[in-house]
C-alpha cells in the first residue's frame, strides 16, 4: 500500500494503488545529458531537477542561490505549493507488481503481490507541478529506491480518466486515447538520462507490433535536453538533507527529473484545456529494452492540468439563506455567449457543481435565479478573464428587499377632541430586525419601511384617551415596497369610545338596610361589585367599558 502526503509534513492517509503495466521503450534516438545548471529553461521556481553531481533534496546541497528543490517548494511560502509524496511498501512479498504474463497493451491491467528486486523497489515517490506566466506547465518527479541502481529505468504514466474506472475497481482508471507514457532511462550511472514519450491510441500500429489496438502507439518521441532533464544522485544524503522520506540514503538511491509538459506536447500551451487526473509510477527491471518488465508500481491521485476553474459562493445582506439561487456561466463578454453550465446554491451558500475544466479566456457569469425578496449583487452580470490553470473564487452578496407597513387608523366617533382622537402610538414586531415604534398623525396615518419580508405583528400601544386599543394584527411584509411608493401592506385599526358606569345605593335610615351590588357584562363576567357601609350607603364604578349590554343587580337586606 502507498501513503499519500502533501508536502514533507502533511497528514497521511492510506491509498489504494492503481497498478498499470509499463510499455518499455527501445532507446532509438538522442542521448540527453543533464544541463549544467540543472534547471529547465522557463522553470518558474528554477527547480533543480537535474543538477548532478550536486543533485539533491535539501537546501544543504543546493549551491545555486535563488533556485528551488524538494525542500524549498514546500516551505509554506506563498509562491510554493506542497508536493505530493507517496510512501511505497518495500522489501515485502506483498509489494504491488504487474501480474506476469499480461500484454503490455492492456486497457485495465491487474497486479499481484511480489517482492521486487531491491534496485527496482520504490520506497518513496514524489511529484510537483507548476505553471509559468506564459502558460507552460512543468512537472518534476523523484523516486527513492530500496537499493542503489546504477542504470535506473522507470515509466511515468499520465492518465486523463475520461473513460472512467476499470470494471470492479474503485481506483483504477481505464486507459483512454491521449494518455501519455513518459519512459525514462537513467544511463551511465544516471549521468546520461534518456526521455521518450508514447501515446495510448485507439487505432493504428502499436509499439509492440504483435499487439492490436488499443495500445501504446508505435510513434515514439524523444525529448530534447531543453524539454526534459534529470539524473541520479552521486552523493550520500543525511536525514536533514532528505525532506521527502526523512531517512539517510546512499548514492544511487535517489533519482529525479523535470519536464516542460507544454514543450513536450503533453499539455499544449495553445489556449485549450487539457490535463491528467492520475499519475502512475512504474519501475523497470533494465534500461532501454522494451522486453524488460515492470516491477514496482504506485498510484498517485494528482491532477496536473492547465485547465481553469471557477467556484461561486453566495450570501444575503442580512445573512439569510440563499439556497436555491442559480448562476449561469457564459463564454465571452456578455450573457449572449454559449452557456458553459449552471450551478445551484446549497444551504451552505456554495454554488454546486463548480465550473471546472475551463479553457483560458473571457467569461461572463450572472445570477439567473434569485431568491424571493432579494436583489442580485450589483456587480452582476460580471465579465472576467481566466488564465491557464487559474482557480477563480467568486463571492456575491444579494441585497435583501425590505418592505413597508402602512397603518390606517379611524375612530367610531370623532368626539369633542376632533382629529386628536386619531393620534395613537403603535409598535411593530417583526422576525428579523426586532421592534419599531411609530405614532399616527392627525389623519390617523403612519408608515414604517425598511422591514424584513415576512410576517410582522402590529400592536396599538398608546390609544387616545377615551378610546380602546384595536386588536393586534399580523400582516405579511412584501419585499420591494416602500413608504414613498405607498405600496406597503396595510394594518387598519378602528378605535371604540369607552364609557364609565356608576351604580349607587343610599339607605334612607342610617343603618336601616344593607345591600350588595354586582354588575356583569353580556358574558356574565363581573365588571364591578361591592357592598354598602354601616349606614347602608355605597356605590360601585366600572370604567373603560366598550359598548354593550351590562346588568347591575342589587340585593337589599330586609
Amino acid at each position: 500500500m502507498a501513503t499519500r502526503i502533501l508536502g514533507p509534513t502533511g497528514s497521511k492517509r492510506r491509498k489504494r494503488f492503481l497498478f498499470v503495466p509499463a510499455l518499455l521503450v527501445v532507446a532509438t534516438a538522442l542521448v540527453l545529458v543533464a544541463s549544467a545548471s540543472g534547471v529547465l529553461t522557463g522553470s518558474p521556481s528554477k527547480f533543480e531537477s537535474g543538477d548532478d553531481p550536486t543533485l539533491g533534496l535539501g537546501n544543504e546541497v543546493v549551491n545555486t542561490s535563488g533556485n528551488s528543490d524538494w525542500i524549498t517548494v514546500s516551505d509554506g511560502a506563498p509562491a510554493h505549493a506542497a508536493y505530493v509524496h507517496i510512501s511505497d511498501t518495500a522489501a515485502s512479498n506483498s509489494d504491488d507488481s504487474f501480474t506476469p504474463g499480461q500484454k503490455q497493451d492492456t486497457t485495465c491491467p491487474t497486479t499481484e503481490g511480489h517482492k521486487n528486486p531491491p534496485k527496482d523497489d520504490f520506497t518513496d515517490v514524489a511529484s510537483y507541478n507548476e505553471q509559468a506566466a506564459n502558460g507552460d506547465v512543468y512537472l518534476y518527479g523523484a523516486t527513492i529506491r530500496y537499493a542503489a541502481n546504477g542504470n535506473a529505468s522507470e515509466n511515468i504514466e499520465l492518465k486523463q480518466g475520461t473513460s472512467g474506472l476499470c470494471p470492479g475497481s474503485t481506483t483504477l482508471l481505464a486507459r483512454t486515447p491521449g494518455d501519455k507514457l513518459l519512459a525514462i532511462d537513467y544511463l551511465g550511472g544516471g549521468a546520461r538520462p534518456q526521455f521518450h514519450l508514447l501515446n495510448w491510441v485507439a487505432t493504428g500500429p502499436c509499439f509492440v507490433a504483435n499487439d492490436p489496438a488499443p495500445c501504446w502507439g508505435a510513434t515514439v518521441a524523444t525529448l530534447s535536453s531543453a524539454v526534459a532533464e534529470g539524473g541520479v544522485s552521486t552523493s550520500n544524503f543525511t536525514v536533514a538533507q532528505n525532506p521527502i522520506s526523512g531517512v539517510a540514503i546512499k548514492a544511487g538511491q535517489f533519482a529525479e527529473f523535470g519536464v516542460n509538459l507544454a514543450a513536450a506536447g503533453i499539455i499544449p500551451n495553445n489556449g485549450t484545456c487539457s490535463g491528467f487526473s492520475q499519475v502512475v509510477w512504474e519501475s523497470r527491471s533494465s534500461g532501454s529494452s522494451f522486453v524488460s518488465s515492470t516491477k514496482d508500481v504506485s498510484l498517485e491521485d494528482h491532477t496536473i492540468s492547465n485547465c481553469a476553474s471557477v467556484s461561486v459562493t453566495k450570501v444575503g445582506s442580512d445573512g439569510g439563506s440563499q439556497e436555491g439561487a442559480e448562476f449561469t456561466l457564459y463564454e465571452g463578454a456578455d450573457t449572449t455567449g454559449t452557456i458553459v453550465g449552471t450551478c445551484t446554491v446549497d444551504a451552505n451558500g456554495d454554488c454546486l457543481p463548480s465550473f471546472t475544466n475551463l479553457n483560458p479566456g473571457q467569461y461572463t457569469i450572472d445570477e439567473t435565479v434569485t431568491p424571493a425578496n432579494y436583489t442580485k449583487d450589483a456587480s452582476l452580470p460580471l465579465t472576467f478573464t481566466l488564465a491557464a490553470n487559474e482557480n477563480k473564487e467568486l463571492e456575491f452578496t444579494d441585497v435583501l428587499q425590505t418592505g413597508a407597513i402602512v397603518i390606517a387608523k379611524t375612530a367610531k366617533h370623532a368626539g369633542p377632541n376632533g382629529s386628536a382622537n386619531l393620534v395613537a402610538g403603535f409598535t411593530i414586531t417583526d422576525f428579523g430586525s426586532g421592534t419599531h415604534t411609530v405614532s399616527t398623525d392627525a389623519n390617523g396615518a403612519a408608515c414604517v419601511d425598511g422591514l424584513p419580508p415576512g410576517d410582522a405583528t402590529v400592536s396599538e400601544t398608546g390609544p387616545p384617551t377615551g378610546y380602546s386599543a384595536g386588536a393586534d394584527q399580523t400582516v405579511t411584509v412584501v419585499g420591494g415596497t416602500t413608504c414613498a411608493n405607498a405600496d406597503g401592506v396595510v394594518a387598519s385599526f378602528t378605535n371604540i369610545p369607552l364609557t364609565d358606569i356608576t351604580f349607587s345605593v343610599d339607605s334612607q335610615v342610617d343603618g336601616g338596610t344593607a345591600s350588595t351590588m354586582d354588575c356583569v357584562d353580556s358574558g356574565s363576567n363581573s365588571v364591578a361589585s361591592g357592598s354598602t357601609d354601616g349606614n347602608g350607603d355605597g356605590s360601585v364604578t366600572a370604567s373603560d367599558l366598550e359598548p354593550g349590554t351590562y346588568v347591575c343587580t342589587v340585593v337589599i337586606d330586609p
